[in-house]
């Protein structure tokens, strides 16, 4: 049975070994952290048991059962179960009712999602939020690092677009057209820090921009599509 935890350590309990809830447990062994990982299938079970030593076959996942693992001594319970609906909203439900702290579930749809959180659940669509990352990627693939001072500005290094090559700072804009600063401009190894509206830009320059996450996504859409 899965005792209390260690002073000032947070604890988590998984429940459910599909690729999303087997990705989220060797992540949380690999940071060191205290896990309990509940699943219907032995195999899964006995591979997932050389991460942790609380690892439990549960078959049916009622409070009775569940309260005999121990996972209501956990912080955090994170419901990976999302292709079964009903069986996903009822485990929710029951580790809400025995006293976990924080719940979060999985969720593969809206409707399932609203449900999860009148329950009470924490909502992830993994899924989705792939997806969201996988685009926000593609529209920046040109940003080489990115830092983020507050949630209106950011400071960004990047390649310069091959659509404003030969192009001066004045013709382009970028702080009337974006909200975009320039900082400095990198070439071969050499760092300009005051750059004049008469600067063209060449081939390999590596821009240092300082405005909001919209500006330069507008920026990076502007490019992509001037011809």
């Amino acid at each position: 049975m899965f005792g209390k935890k260690k002073k000032n350590k947070v604890t988590y309990g998984i429940v459910g070994l599909g690729r999303f809830g087997q990705a989220l447990t060797e992540e949380l062994a690999a940071s060191g952290s205290e896990l309990i990982v509940l699943d219907n299938d032995d195999e899964k079970i006995r591979d997932i048991s050389e991460l942790t030593e609380n690892a439990y076959v549960v078959k049916t996942l009622d409070k009775k059962s569940l309260q005999e693992t121990g996972i209501q001594n956990c912080d955090i319970a994170i419901v990976c179960i999302g292709e079964h609906m009903d069986m996903s909203i009822l485990t929710t439900l029951n580790l809400i009712s025995i006293g976990i702290p924080r719940v979060i579930a999985k969720a593969t749809s809206l409707e399932h999602g609203i449900i999860l959180e009148k329950l009470g659940a924490d909502v992830v669509y993994p899924e989705r939020d792939m997806a969201i990352r996988l685009a926000s990627r593609l529209e920046t693939a040109r940003e080489l690092d990115i830092i983020q001072l507050s949630e209106k500005i950011n400071i960004t290094k990047m390649q310069v677009p091959e659509q404003i090559i030969e192009k001066t700072v004045e013709e382009i804009s970028l702080r009337v057209r974006f909200g975009l600063n320039i900082i400095a401009v990198e070439n071969d190894g050499q760092v300009l820090e005051n750059i004049s509206p008469n600067y063209v830009f060449k081939h390999n320059d590596v821009l240092f921009l300082a405005g909001s996450k919209e500006g330069l996504t507008k920026f990076n859409h502007w490019a992509a599509s001037d011809k």
